[in-house]
């Protein structure tokens, strides 16, 4: 992890000296609210990454003053790259991704956190029952990619910042929210649980939820 964050943050001081970075390693905590900022995640996914040798990816998110510009969630084994939000369209390599397209939750999958899923947090369980059920893959990028690409309808999971940021502006671009459980912006500064769902399907998720 902090091998290849070293190399990331090099590389962009490189291009962009003045730029802050908020990153999971070395205690790089800037705030993306304040001025022009790298969000990053170097390695998502570190114990699949150790143990099965897939299933991580690498998160890279860009705001100026809060404003998400662009995401990019890259799935290193498969070498897909999901690529785009703010004024760009959202691409997966050279694939332009469609928005959301609005299917029954009964012929959906979901992904999330296992542990959550376990205790019933907010009721999750019992909404994910009336899918076609869960599905864990234990890294927030992969997952979320799996929502923009629709093999998933939506993800709830417990994340730091550096999990969702990249996502959440990609999401924005197709149709997605990326939420807190209690349907509040996420604040950027700790771990929270949080909800990735299409926007058309919100007001159903957090009745269900609530």
């Amino acid at each position: 992890d902090k091998e290849v964050q070293d190399f990331l943050v090099t590389e962009i001081h490189k291009h962009y000296p003045a730029d802050a970075i908020l990153a999971e390693e070395n205690n790089l905590r800037h705030s993306v609210t304040d001025g022009k900022v790298w969000v990053l995640d170097p390695i998502d996914g570190t114990v699949n990454f150790i143990v099965q040798r897939d299933y991580f990816a690498i998160l890279i998110a860009y705001y100026e003053d809060g404003l998400g510009q662009f995401g990019l969630i890259y799935d290193v084994i498969n070498d897909r790259l999901f690529h785009g939000g703010g004024i760009f369209d959202v691409y997966m390599n050279d694939e332009l991704l469609s928005p959301y397209q609005d299917k029954p939750l009964s012929r959906s999958l979901i992904g999330g956190n296992s542990g959550m899923y376990a205790q019933n947090e907010h009721g999750i369980r019992d909404f994910i029952q009336q899918s076609l059920g869960l599905r864990v893959y234990g890294g927030a990028g992969i997952s979320m990619g799996y929502v923009l690409t629709g093999k998933l309808m939506a993800y709830f999971s417990y994340l730091q910042p550096w999990d969702y940021a990249a996502a959440k502006i990609l999401g924005d671009k197709l149709g997605y929210v990326l939420l807190t459980l209690d349907g509040n912006e996420p604040d950027f500064t700790h771990r929270q649980k949080v909800m990735f769902v299409p926007k058309v399907k919100l007001a159903l998720i957090k009745k269900a939820i609530s």
